[in-house]
C-alpha cells in the first residue's frame, strides 16, 4: 500500500473534533528541533493542515523543526494543504528508509521489550564515547549527513523561496555565538543542514564564509520574526524538548541528557519571558507596541517525550516515527477541541507564569 493510501486510511478513522466557530484565523507555528522526535511535530502539522479553522501564515523552525517547516511550505506551494501533508509524509518515509542502513539500531532486547532507546546499541555507545574524545574533524565525517540527499530530493528551493508561507530557520554562528534567522529567499540545503548540525557529530556548515552549528543553541525556535513580520497574532509552539522532568538524574548519561535539554530550552524560555515583559510594558499606541500587545501564545506538547531517552532522537524506524506522528495528531486534535474557540481571542499558554520568582 502506498504512503498516500496509508495516510488516507489513517485520517478517515474518525471525524476530527471541531471547535464551536466557523471563522478562519491566521496562525503561525514555532517548531522545536529534536531529531527523530520531530515526527511528533509532523503529526501536529498533519492534523492542523486538515483544520479549516486555521490559516497558516508563518513557521519558525530549528533543526528538525526547520526541516518540517521547509518541507511543508514547499509542498503547500505545489498542492495546498493536501500537498503539504503528502510532502511531509514522503520526507519522513525517506528519512526512515535511509535509516535502514544506519549503524545505530536497537538491540534484540530493546525490540523484544518495546523500548525505543538506542542506549544499548553497541554502535551508539561507541559513538557517544568517541564524541567525548574525538571531534568530527578528527574523524573526517564532513559530508556524511544522510539528510543532504533527502532534502535535495524533497524540496524545490526555488519554489520554496516563492512560497506564500513565510519560513524562518535559525542556525548558530560559531564565530559570534549568535543566532541567525534565514528567510525564504535565503533557504538552501546548507541552511537546513546548518540548523541541524550537532557539533559533536558533524563539521560546521559554512554559509557566507561563516561556520554554523545547530540553531537550538541560539533559538529553539526563534519567535521574534513571527511577531514582527507576520500578520497573525496567534503563535502555536510545538515543544518536543521537555521543560520539566521528575527527579534528579544520577547516571552520567542522564545528567548529560538533562544538561542538553536545559541548554536547548533556555533560548526559548528567555524569549518567552521577554515577550511576557514586553506585553506588559509596550505602548499599544505605536505599531511595534501593537504587535507585542496583541501576541497570543498557544502550546502543544506531549508527556511521551519525558518517557523517551535522548538516544531515541537517532531512532528513525518507521514504526517509531508513526508512533510519534500519531501522538502529535492526537495532541493537536485535543488542542483544537479544547482551545480552537480561543484562537484569535486569547492566549492559552500563560506566559506570566514564567515571570514568577524573577
Amino acid at each position: 500500500m502506498s504512503p498516500t493510501a496509508n495516510r488516507k486510511k489513517r485520517t478517515t478513522k474518525r471525524a476530527p473534533a471541531r471547535p464551536s466557530r466557523t471563522d478562519r484565523v491566521l496562525v503561525d507555528f514555532a517548531l522545536q528541533g529534536g531529531g527523530a522526535h520531530g515526527a511528533f511535530t509532523w503529526g501536529v502539522l498533519d492534523r492542523a493542515l486538515e483544520e479549516p479553522l486555521m490559516q497558516l501564515e508563518g513557521i519558525s523552525g530549528t533543526s528538525a523543526g526547520a526541516m518540517n517547516a521547509a518541507v511543508l511550505a514547499d509542498g503547500y506551494t505545489l498542492g495546498g494543504a493536501e500537498g503539504a501533508r503528502e510532502a511531509l509524509e514522503r520526507f519522513w518515509r525517506q528519512v526512515s528508509d535511509a535509516a535502514r542502513f544506519s549503524p545505530f539500531q536497537r538491540g534484540p532486547l530493546d525490540i523484544l521489550t518495546g523500548n525505543w532507546t538506542l542506549d544499548n546499541s553497541p554502535m551508539y555507545v561507541a559513538m557517544d564515547l568517541a564524541s567525548r574524545v574525538f571531534s568530527p574533524y578528527d574523524l573526517g565525517v564532513a559530508a556524511l549527513n544522510p539528510l543532504s540527499d533527502i532534502l535535495a530530493a524533497n524540496i524545490d528551493f526555488d519554489r520554496l523561496r516563492a512560497s506564500p508561507i513565510r519560513v524562518y530557520v535559525t542556525a548558530t554562528n560559531v564565530r559570534t555565538g549568535r543566532g541567525r534567522v534565514f528567510r525564504n529567499a535565503e533557504l538552501t540545503p546548507e541552511v537546513l543542514l546548518a540548523s541541524a548540525c550537532l557539533p559533536t557529530m558533524f563539521q560546521a556548515i559554512e554559509i557566507d564564509g561563516d561556520p554554523y552549528w545547530d540553531g537550538g543553541f541560539a533559538g529553539n525556535p526563534t519567535i521574534m520574526p513571527l511577531v514582527r513580520e507576520c500578520n497573525a497574532s496567534d503563535t502555536v509552539l510545538v515543544q518536543i524538548n521537555p521543560v520539566e522532568r521528575p527527579g534528579t538524574p544520577r547516571s552520567a548519561r542522564d545528567i548529560q541528557n538533562r544538561l542538553n535539554e536545559i541548554s536547548f530550552n533556555s533560548p526559548l524560555l528567555k524569549e518567552l519571558k521577554m515577550i511576557a515583559l514586553l506585553r506588559q510594558a509596550v505602548d499599544p499606541g505605536d505599531r511595534e507596541g501593537r504587535n507585542w500587545a496583541r501576541m497570543r501564545i498557544h502550546r502543544i506538547a506531549s508527556d511521551i517525550m519525558t518517557r523517551l531517552g535522548a538516544s531515541s532522537k537517532l531512532n528513525a524506524e518507521w514504526a517509531f516515527l508513526c508512533l510519534l506522528r500519531d501522538d502529535g495528531r492526537r495532541c493537536a486534535d485535543e488542542f483544537i477541541a479544547a482551545h480552537g474557540a480561543d484562537l484569535g481571542r486569547r492566549s492559552t499558554y500563560d506566559l506570566d507564569e514564567l515571570l514568577e520568582g524573577q
